[in-house]
């Protein structure tokens, strides 16, 4: 393999890792060279008063991801309307791309075995000719320069879409098809191990809610507790603290979500902050945070993992007192009993999304304490199995740098 990328005399290019049988240049190809096909559905006559339980597959732009086909919220529609939309027939080894909307870019190839199915008009159709292997110029597109080249190609005032005959104009550099097909094997065997990671990641995930609800109904309890367990209010184990920033950048901040607490700048790829954050509640390990306005949609977390942090001053940051184990309320304040209590105490706002807590009524929220044997023991279950769940999301993450490295230096 190649150890730098270099340039040979008639302009081409190779990439900086290579297979070592191979040494021809890459040729530079427009994409509307290499496809027979470049074009997408339309929404059927009738839009979703169509749609059917069974029949073809209708695939919409939700359906469309980097990884691939995700087809648990399909729609079909009948046979008579595909007859009608015959230029929109989806066939194995397809490039599927979205061409609008926020899901712009992501797109996916189309099964080996896949029989039968139609597109929207959020959904671009690319068809390679036989030379042209799809799954080494898929992984382009959904690599970080296939998402710089679409985003300078929106069109409109909103840039918000792609139109076919600049998806056609996108320039590729190209090696033998031996050659396409050999990346192309190595990258897909890299999906498959990141989607076989992410299925051993939900299932972990769909383990521990499961047990997790069982074991705070007491409808599974270990076998050494019989005790009756006490009912406190949330106003009762909960102290509100207000420690507060006196300089900006004091401490990282910290976004708290309906998945978990995270370094802002990890979440969302960059600080979205105020670059004056003084003045931001301190947040310490062990302690609670929500958002109040989205409490009810789970964005309640307890610091088990940063020592300090700072959070946004709209949050409600809060100790435990000497009642609670930390651990234990961990998962207990995500259970399914508390969203219910969360969406009863919170009222509708101005905004669908976000609502407006009535303080009085979440402090009188009633949970339920073991005694503190118990709850250390149910608390030591579950973290088992959450350790479990982060090893395997460690996994999951040096897969995808390592998809990552080879989307860089694999392609020129």
């Amino acid at each position: 393999m190649t150890d730098i990328q270099k340039e040979n005399k008639s302009g081409g290019k190779v990439p900086n890792l290579r297979f070592p049988e191979f040494t021809e240049e890459w040729e530079t190809k427009k994409l509307g060279e290499i496809a027979d096909k470049v074009n997408s559905g339309k929404t059927p006559l009738g839009g979703e008063a169509v749609y059917t339980k069974e029949g073809v597959l209708f695939i919409r732009s939700q359906n469309v991801n980097n990884d691939g086909l995700e087809l648990d919220n399909s729609v079909f529609i009948p046979e008579s309307v595909n007859n009608q939309m015959k230029n929109s027939i989806v066939r194995s080894n397809d490039i599927l791309l979205n061409i609008t909307g926020a899901s712009l870019g992501r797109s996916c190839v189309v099964p080996e075995d896949f029989k039968m199915g139609n597109v929207n008009q959020h959904v671009c159709i690319i068809r390679l000719k036989q030379n042209y292997n799809p799954r080494f110029v898929q992984p382009i597109f959904s690599s970080y320069k296939g998402q710089n080249i679409f985003n300078s190609l929106q069109t409109g005032s909103g840039r918000e879409g792609l139109n076919f005959e600049s998806i056609k104009g996108i320039k590729l550099s190209i090696p033998q098809k031996n050659e396409q097909v050999k990346i192309g094997k190595l990258l897909s065997l890299i999906d498959d191990r990141i989607s076989t990671q992410n299925k051993i990641i939900e299932q972990l995930e769909t383990l521990i809610k499961g047990l997790s609800e069982n074991l705070f109904s007491q409808k599974i309890r270990f076998k050494k507790f019989e005790k009756k367990w006490e009912v406190k209010t949330l106003g009762e184990i909960l102290i509100e603290i207000n420690e507060r920033t006196i300089n900006s950048n004091q401490y990282r901040v910290l976004s708290s979500t309906a998945k978990g607490l995270f370094y802002q700048s990890d979440y969302f790829n960059k600080e979205v902050a105020s670059k004056d954050n003084a003045g931001y509640k301190i947040l310490k390990i062990n302690q609670l945070v929500f958002s109040p306005q989205n409490l009810w949609l789970g964005n309640i977390n307890v610091n088990t993992t940063y020592e300090i942090g700072i959070v946004s001053p709209s949050y409600k940051v809060f100790s435990f007192n000497e009642k609670a184990i930390v651990s234990y309320c961990k998962y207990f304040l995500k259970s399914s009993k508390m969203m219910f209590e969360y969406e009863q105490c919170s009222e509708q706002g101005a905004s669908i999304v976000r609502r407006n807590l009535n303080m009085d009524l979440f402090l009188n929220i009633p949970i339920l304490l073991p005694k503190l044997e118990e709850q250390i023991q149910i608390s030591s279950f579950l973290t088992k199995i959450d350790q479990k769940i982060q090893t395997e999301k460690a996994i999951l993450e040096q897969l995808e740098i390592q998809k990552k490295y080879l989307l860089q230096q694999m392609f020129v």
